[in-house]
């Protein structure tokens, strides 16, 4: 299973993120790898969160390959600095994509503090 997978698996364990309290909205994860496609689908509808492997429509999509997706999981990598440098590709709510950023690691493996910039 890749670094992405186990994220998205913890993410789905979790149910709950205080820091989303006021949010709604859907994030569909289109990590490409090669010729392979894997989706991930986010709802969050103030604070709870549901996790699928799914295609299925979403407000938000954000596309991006499985090595930038692996290095995020890890926490190597910054979201907004992979979209400035055209690494992540988002279409739809650019506010929401960013937010749900935090809920990646940074590099000293802690999801983003939610008081910090994306």
């Amino acid at each position: 299973m890749s670094e992405t997978s186990d994220f998205f698996e913890r993410l789905a364990a979790a149910c709950q993120d205080p820091r989303f309290s006021k949010v709604r909205g859907s994030v569909r994860f289109d990590i490409r790898d090669g010729g392979r496609l894997e989706q991930w689908l986010l709802n969050i509808d103030h604070g709870q969160m549901r996790v699928i492997k799914s295609g299925g429509p979403a407000t938000t999509v954000v596309k991006v390959s499985a090595q930038v997706a692996d290095a995020m999981a890890r926490g190597e990598v910054n979201g907004l600095a992979a979209i400035t440098r055209g690494e992540i590709i988002v279409d739809g709510d650019l506010a929401l994509a960013l937010r749900i950023g935090r809920l990646f690691p940074r590099a000293s493996g802690r999801p983003d503090d939610p008081d910090s910039g994306a």
